[in-house]
């Protein structure tokens, strides 16, 4: 198979570290809260508010949004159902501050001396913008599903990375620690890596990052992909 030409990364979980960041966050806020709970069940949220945008229960909805809407539906039984309009806004942004992985920025510094490296996600161009600024996130292009209005695993979100760079989908790879995000992509002919993150869901809820055959690399981090990919 031809090298890629584009590297087109997951961000929440494979780039980010979401989990730790929300704890964090949470725990220097609201002491009284249990930031590990409170950072699973916004989570928990994320796939059934995209699911009820995909199947036009509401219309075009950007990421910013939808968190607002979790946020506001989990506050009452975490005994934060008191925060006003402005404590509210300012802890849905947490999504924009998100810390790196300790691994990430010199892998991406080191994979964009040999590709072109791009965001691909589902969070949206403001939100990934912030992020990448805060975090020092050396993107060549900030793409976003709302560009293409349609979530990920939508096939508009992958062939649209293609798209937008005027190349053959077998020229792109999607790096990534979810494997239906993957198995999604490479379905539709892109190239894919998995990257381990262990700890995405916290050192009390480590997942499982046993290597799947059907990917084209497997790397313990964006470091150990660049080393690979040289």
């Amino acid at each position: 198979m031809k090298p890629p030409r584009i590297l087109a990364f997951d961000i929440f979980g494979t780039v980010v570290d979401w989990h730790g960041s929300i704890v964090r966050e949470v725990n220097a806020l609201y002491p009284q809260v249990d930031g590990d709970a409170f950072a699973l069940a916004w989570r928990a949220g994320y796939y059934p508010a995209m699911a009820r945008v995909r199947s036009g229960e509401l219309g075009w909805t950007r990421i910013d949004e939808l968190h607002r809407i979790i946020l506001d539906g989990i506050l009452p039984q975490f005994g934060l159902a008191h925060l006003g309009e402005a404590e509210r806004r300012h802890l849905n942004r947490v999504w924009h501050r998100l810390d790196a992985w300790p691994d990430t920025v010199d892998g991406l510094t080191r994979l964009k001396s040999r590709f072109t490296i791009c965001s691909f996600s589902n969070g949206n161009i403001g939100l990934l913008t912030n992020m990448a600024k805060r975090a020092g996130l050396p993107w060549d292009c900030i793409l976003s599903a709302e560009v293409f209005r349609a979530y990920k695993p939508d096939p508009a979100t992958y062939l649209g990375v293609a798209a937008t760079f005027d190349v053959e989908p077998g020229e792109i790879m999607l790096v990534a620690t979810h494997q239906d995000d993957l198995d999604a992509a490479r379905a539709l002919g892109l190239q894919t890596a998995y990257i381990e993150r262990p700890l995405e869901f916290g050192a009390a809820h480590v997942k499982d990052v046993s290597p799947d055959t059907a990917n084209t690399w497997h790397a313990r981090s964006l470091v150990h992909l660049a080393e690979q990919l040289r």
